[in-house]
């Protein structure tokens, strides 16, 4: 699937980086224009209710804009610290990440915001765990495999595990929508060394559970429900979904302007996180939103292209993984507020409020930064 390496740890740094790539701006020049579009829409969106609570309309885009500082530093972070540290210590980082995760079901510790008790508090901080064990096991899984690649069965069984320890947390949160991203990334990585066959079986009996999960939760029944016909409840359960379809019907081909959109008088529930997509198709039309996809479409593309050149396995697999992890989320948020599936609550990466999956996906960022300007490892440094 990509090309074998020549050597392992041979030769200098070259130019192009000793993993056979050049680092290619655009990894972080895309993210980064993406993310002060959302710290434009966020502020256009919450300017009302900002000025309302706290007397000036710019509050809430300022704190994304400090977020996405933190997030520029987390980048630095993951380019400045070699790639075999984050290999070698990828157990400690899932089993801490596992734990925060299941810290969330603490009361006094776990914070619940519209039924799901996902939230940590610390103070006035307030931490997503979910995002860090998605991260952390993304980059362990990936180590796992790679170390396992003689034994297909062995390399399955210890996916299913890993799955299976990270999903239970998030179960119970409950948190179905992160549940299926782990899921959907575990598959993805093993279908990049291994192939279909045992993840497709997998993903049958995965569609066969989710059944009594769904019939055992009222409320994912109602987002079933209101996927299927909103109209049937439009002042409630398929209020949302009703006002983002509106919100792009306002916007039109070119959209109403930023500032200008009706959605930010409330009428369209979370438009700064959950369905900013929306709001953003209300003040910048279709144009906006076409432009937004072709940027996800170029930097996709451009982490393909050097997935494709990596010639060490284990960088290719974390190229693949780290895309994985951006481009799942993107794709379900889009399906979500487009009504081309239920609502699970995914932010949509880079745009979407919300502090720890910004700094998340901006330490994806450094971590595929780093990549680029490595030498292949010894073998050791790889298994270890």
């Amino acid at each position: 699937m990509f090309p074998e390496p020549n050597s392992y740890g041979e030769g200098t740094l070259s130019q192009e980086g000793a993993s056979g790539v050049r680092p290619d701006p655009l990894i972080w020049l895309i993210p980064l224009f993406l993310t002060g579009l959302g710290v434009l829409v966020i502020t256009s969106t919450t300017s009302p209710l900002a000025f309302a609570n706290e007397g000036t309309p710019f509050s809430v885009g300022l704190r994304q804009f400090r977020w996405l500082l933190v997030g520029i530093l987390g980048l630095l972070f993951a380019w400045l610290v070699p790639t075999r540290f984050w290999l070698r210590t990828s157990g400690l980082w899932w089993f801490c990440a596992l734990l925060l995760t299941f810290a969330t079901l603490i009361p006094g510790v776990g914070a619940s915001v519209g039924g799901a008790r996902r939230w940590i508090r610390l103070g006035g901080l307030s931490i997503q765990a979910g995002e860090l064990l998605f991260l952390a096991l993304t980059v362990h899984l990936t180590k796992i495999l790679y170390r396992d690649q003689q034994d297909t069965v062995r390399a399955f069984v210890k996916t299913l595990i890993l799955l299976s320890l990270s999903s239970i947390p998030l179960l119970l949160q409950p948190d179905l929508g992160t549940t299926i991203l782990v899921f959907s990334v575990c598959m993805g990585l093993f279908v990049e060394k291994y192939g279909w066959k045992l993840p497709l079986l997998t993903s049958f009996g995965g569609l066969a559970a989710l059944i009594p999960l769904i019939l055992l939760a009222p409320y994912r029944l109602r987002r079933i429900s209101a996927f299927l016909d909103p109209w049937k409840d439009p002042l409630d359960t398929g209020f949302q979904a009703i006002q983002g379809l509106i919100a792009f019907n306002n916007g039109g081909g070119f959209g109403t302007g930023l500032g200008h959109g009706f959605q930010k008088l409330q009428y369209l529930p979370a438009a700064y996180t959950d369905f900013l997509y929306a709001a953003l198709g209300e003040e910048l039309g279709l144009l906006g939103t076409l432009g937004v996809l072709a940027l996800y479409g170029c930097w996709t593309l451009r982490l393909y292209r050097l997935y494709m050149r990596t010639e060490d396995p284990l960088r290719a697999s974390l190229f693949w993984g780290l895309t994985l992890t951006v481009i799942l989320p993107l794709f379900i948020n889009l399906g979500g507020v487009t009504k081309m599936m239920p609502l699970t609550g995914m932010p949509l990466p880079f745009l979407s409020y919300g502090g720890s999956s910004l700094v998340t996906m901006w330490f994806r960022i450094g971590l595929l930064l780093r990549l680029c300007r490595e030498e292949p490892m010894e073998v050791e440094e790889r298994t270890s």
